[in-house]
């Protein structure tokens, strides 16, 4: 037996596992449907074209698997914060970037007392 979609979620998340995103992916009918998804949402400017690793190529002037800052915050702000997402699915997104185990160590090391942070490493 294979992971679940959560675990699949999980791994990619928290430990930016490709594997685990390309598997999710092809749950979801691969790049062109997550673009799909991402303008549904209203974000125009985001596009996923291929798959990992070959998206981390970079070429100057490759608009395939690119996006903006802008974007990419606005996309998270709807996830986050409306009604996108039921809100078990919203805790559960934002538990899932606070366990982030590639960056979130060396981030957390820095920041005052009090305060946390919930990323996406590789995002």
């Amino acid at each position: 037996d294979g992971m679940t979609v959560r675990e699949l979620c999980s791994a990619a998340i928290t430990m930016s596992d490709n594997t685990a995103a390309n598997l999710l992916l092809t749950t979801i009918g691969g790049p062109k449907e997550l673009t799909a998804f991402l303008h549904n949402m209203g974000d125009h400017v985001t596009r996923l074209d291929r798959w990992e690793p070959e998206l981390n190529e970079a070429i100057p002037n490759d608009e395939r698997d690119t996006t903006m800052p802008v974007a990419m915050a606005t996309t998270l702000r709807k996830l986050l914060t409306g009604e996108l997402l039921t809100l078990a699915s919203r805790q559960q997104l934002i538990d899932w970037m606070e366990a982030d185990k590639v960056a979130g160590p060396l981030l957390r090391s820095a920041l005052p007392a009090g305060w946390f942070i919930a990323d996406k490493s590789g995002a």
